[in-house]
């Protein structure tokens, strides 16, 4: 008798569905011109205009007009793949350019591009712990999990310290070898959360302590800084981050992901980094987008300033409807629900009756008893759209007769 192989994974899906965390995929539309709005595609063949609240696409640009242009520009003049990894045919003049122009972003002497943001950071981590003779990487509890599977992958000791608390990363430091060496992993946004890491303070630690500084700046970059260099811009600090890690998924609104960092660590990585070294190179159709995209935002001070007042009108419309916004000194807008099946009801209602896309967030990506939905304001939602959200939570959270006021996190962090 053999293994039966589908058994196993179908209850392995059936546990998932009982908890109430199965994901369904919505399948969007978006239109070109008119972001947030898009169309979803029903499993019975009808469709239903929708606003998106939930995209990472932080600042629409992936609907700019240059970078649409630029994207057709390239592939007229080079057609559609790179033709095979970095190493072999994959490196264009796109990427060139577009490795050149994120080192200047970020003041840094070179830059790297990968295919993803977890691939950047899978990659450099478990590299550097690779080729650092015993190493330690001091991690942040709540970096982002590509971290996690960079570090495992480099197989080298690792030390979690307290999200954000400066004193018990020195405690580990402070225990460490002098000569022994360390790098500290963090990010800048925690994009569920929202909030921000000190930067300059986990630096200086870490320079006291000998240690390199890798920073994740995905939920940062084109966001903050004069030039969109992330919040180690924002803050007059990034000389003082040893790599940089981004995305070009996110505010850049295309695809892929990079580190900048000084010219031996960068081609440290591109010369032993496996994931990088065995990848078919990035489309130079998606790396001349992004190139037109960093070069649009790093003289677009207003559109960030217009983000920043669009998050900030949506935390206080649902904090005077008594909507339990958990707090975030970012741009990120996190609702706290704290149950995994009225999340997605949450979720599926919104959708279904009133047009308001926004994907509920469960675990494993937040602890279990923390599920909220989390909302991405961008300068393209209107009063209309924040007048429309409100209203529509108001009705549901009635109906649903869920609690009000300060989410059960932020009271419990204020005793």
């Amino acid at each position: 008798m053999t293994f039966d192989y589908e058994s196993v994974l179908s209850q392995a899906v059936t546990a998932v569905r009982d908890e109430g965390r199965y994901r369904v995929f919505a399948d969007l539309e978006r239109k070109r011109g008119s972001f947030p709005e898009a169309v979803v595609h029903k499993n019975d063949g009808s469709t239903q205009d929708i606003t998106v609240w939930c995209s990472n696409d932080y600042l629409g640009m992936g609907q700019h007009p240059e970078v649409l242009e630029a994207m057709k520009e390239a592939t007229d003049h080079v057609g559609a793949g790179a033709g095979g990894t970095r190493n072999i045919a994959g490196t264009t003049h796109y990427h060139v350019m577009l490795e050149e122009e994120l080192a200047s972003l970020h003041q840094k002497e070179a830059a790297l591009l990968f295919t993803s943001g977890y691939i950047a950071n899978e990659a450099t981590l478990s590299t550097l712990a690779k080729l650092l003779p015993d190493v330690v990487i001091l991690s942040d509890e709540l970096n982002h999990a590509s971290m996690i599977a960079g570090i495992r992958g480099g197989r080298c000791e690792k030390q979690i310290w307290r999200h954000n608390d400066l004193d018990h990363l020195e405690e580990l430091l402070a225990a460490l070898p002098a000569d022994r060496p360390k790098i500290v992993a963090f990010e800048s946004v925690y994009s569920m959360d929202g909030d921000i890491a000190p930067i300059g303070d986990i630096c200086a630690l870490a320079k006291k302590y000998g240690a390199l500084t890798y920073l994740d700046e995905v939920h940062g970059v084109g966001l903050y800084g004069l030039h969109g260099g992330g919040v180690a811009e924002r803050d007059g600090v990034l000389d003082q981050v040893d790599c940089i890690e981004g995305t070009l998924g996110k505010a850049i609104g295309v695809m892929g992901g990079y580190i900048a960092a000084s010219a031996a660590l960068v081609d440290a990585v591109r010369s032993y980094a496996s994931s990088f070294i065995f990848t078919t190179a990035l489309s130079p159709v998606l790396v001349a987008g992004a190139l037109a995209s960093v070069r649009v935002l790093k003289n677009a001070q207003d559109i960030r300033a217009l983000h920043q007042t669009r998050a900030a009108h949506l935390k206080v419309a649902f904090e005077e409807c008594g909507l339990p916004v958990m707090i975030s000194e970012s741009h990120i807008v996190p609702l706290f629900v704290g149950d995994p099946v009225h999340c997605k009801a949450l979720s599926d209602r919104l959708l279904n009756e009133f047009g308001i896309y926004v994907q509920p967030i469960n675990y494993p990506t937040v602890p279990k008893g923390t599920e909220r939905l989390r909302f991405s304001p961008t300068p393209l939602h209107t009063e209309a759209h924040v007048e429309h959200l409100v209203r529509s939570l108001d009705t549901l959270w009635a109906e649903c007769r869920l609690a009000r006021g300060q989410s059960p996190i932020d009271a419990i962090a204020a005793e």
